[in-house]
């Protein structure tokens, strides 16, 4: 769509005429919705919802929107938040050595399926500094041991906020976040080897092989302070037999990877995650 856009991302107790008083406020305020889709999940008793509109038309100027909704949201305990489309929010890519989910994640951008800025990216290892010199974004190499940890997560903190970056994306990020870094700067999205909650840790395709698996799967989630026990946005599994040696697996499991973390990222960015609790509904 060639013409801006606002979306709102709600969550609140549910109760009787949600849908009528968040619609209502676009609609008495001139503006077009294009797309509204929502969930009730009965069990929290929780109402989510996600609404796209024009800004072409729409009364109020932007700066104005967030605090004409407030005045809604606050009655209803409502958390939300506003995005607009035209604003393209800043990634930071952190890698170690292994490339294929950091070039896959280049190409999309270079290809404009992902729509963002990725001007940093961090690693503790130089093994991939020539595919960010390519792509033309800054490069830091902060190697980490167990003494100097805190202090290189504190200047991983100031590269994000120098950089103004709105997004972290862990592609293949192989070293555990400590809370104190997770608690400045929530909005992290990693890939796992596997289909969560099965064969966490180390050497997951080994271990799969000897348990001689029929499916392998690959798990893209928000980063918390519990290790790889985030909200989930993203999922998918492929079949594997006896045939299949480790090697065929870690194969299978890289394509995986891509395609999932791809598919987060991207669902991220296009504002259809709504995180409550440690859960998530993807809006289609």
């Amino acid at each position: 769509m060639n013409t801006p856009t606002a979306t709102l991302l709600v969550s609140c107790p549910d109760q009787k005429g949600l849908v009528a008083k968040i619609a209502n406020f676009i609609y008495s305020n001139g503006g077009n919705i294009i797309y509204a889709d929502q969930h009730t999940d009965f069990s929290a008793n929780i109402f989510l919802t996600r609404i796209e509109w024009q800004l072409e038309g729409f009364n109020l100027p932007r700066d104005v929107i967030a605090p004409a909704f407030s005045a809604i949201a606050k009655p209803l305990n409502a958390n939300w938040q506003l995005q607009f489309s035209d604003t393209i929010p800043r990634l930071s890519i952190w890698v170690t050595k292994q490339d294929h989910c950091l070039l896959d994640l280049l190409w999309r951008w270079q290809a404009k399926e992902i729509i963002a800025e990725i001007p940093l990216m961090i690693s503790n290892h130089l093994n991939l500094k020539s595919i960010a010199d390519q792509f033309g974004i800054d490069f830091y190499h902060l190697p980490i041991t167990s003494d100097n940890k805190l202090e290189q997560e504190a200047q991983q903190l100031e590269l994000l906020k120098k950089y103004q970056i709105d997004l972290v994306v862990l592609a293949k990020y192989m070293q555990i976040l400590t809370p104190g870094i997770i608690d400045k700067f929530s909005q992290m999205i990693n890939i796992h080897h596997s289909f969560l909650p099965a064969f966490a840790g180390a050497n997951p395709y080994q271990r799969a092989h000897e348990r001689g698996v029929k499916i392998i799967g690959a798990t893209a989630h928000y980063v918390t302070a519990d290790l790889d026990e985030g909200p989930i946005i993203e999922q998918d599994v492929v079949r594997v037999s006896h045939r299949d040696t480790v090697a065929d697996l870690i194969r299978k499991g890289k394509d995986l990877e891509r395609l999932v973390l791809a598919r987060a990222v991207r669902l991220h960015l296009q504002n259809r995650v709504l995180v409550y609790g440690n859960r998530t509904v993807v809006f289609a």
